[in-house]
């Protein structure tokens, strides 16, 4: 299984969702695509790197051991608020209980991601990923 449609599937079943698979991957690539159909967790790991304050939830996530969690209200912050509200309607839900099933299920497939340090590796490294994240900063 691919990591979109292990994020469609949790978030389905997380969600409760009523829509078919193919509607929740769109939306999930809209939020977090890169363009094709795919995350872009490299992206997003900057992002969230560049947010100063959970540095240490993304290092949870993307090493071994137990991921940290993030709050919904972090998830409205680093995604956009109008962002996750555009991805609830495309699914059929609100945005808090969007925020809250992303919350949930972005460790899980962020993890699943970095497992053998495939996306650390994409990135040149924590210290290609940190260098990445600071240039947000300038």
């Amino acid at each position: 299984m691919d990591l979109m449609q292990l994020g469609t599937q949790l978030l389905s079943e997380k969600l409760g969702l009523q829509v078919d698979a193919n509607t929740v991957s769109s939306a999930l690539s809209g939020l977090l695509g890169d363009g094709q159909g795919n995350v872009d967790f490299a992206s997003l790991a900057t992002k969230i790197a560049s947010s100063g304050e959970l540095g240490n939830v993304l290092n949870s996530w993307l090493g071994d051991g137990a991921n940290q969690a993030i709050s919904p209200e972090s998830i409205l912050s680093l995604l956009g608020s109008s962002n996750v509200s555009d991805f609830a309607s495309k699914v059929g839900t609100d945005s808090a209980t969007a925020a809250s099933g992303l919350a949930d299920v972005l460790p899980q497939v962020m993890d699943k991601a970095s497992s053998g340090g495939s996306l650390l590796e994409s990135v040149g490294g924590l210290g290609g990923l940190m260098g990445a994240a600071s240039s947000f900063l300038k």
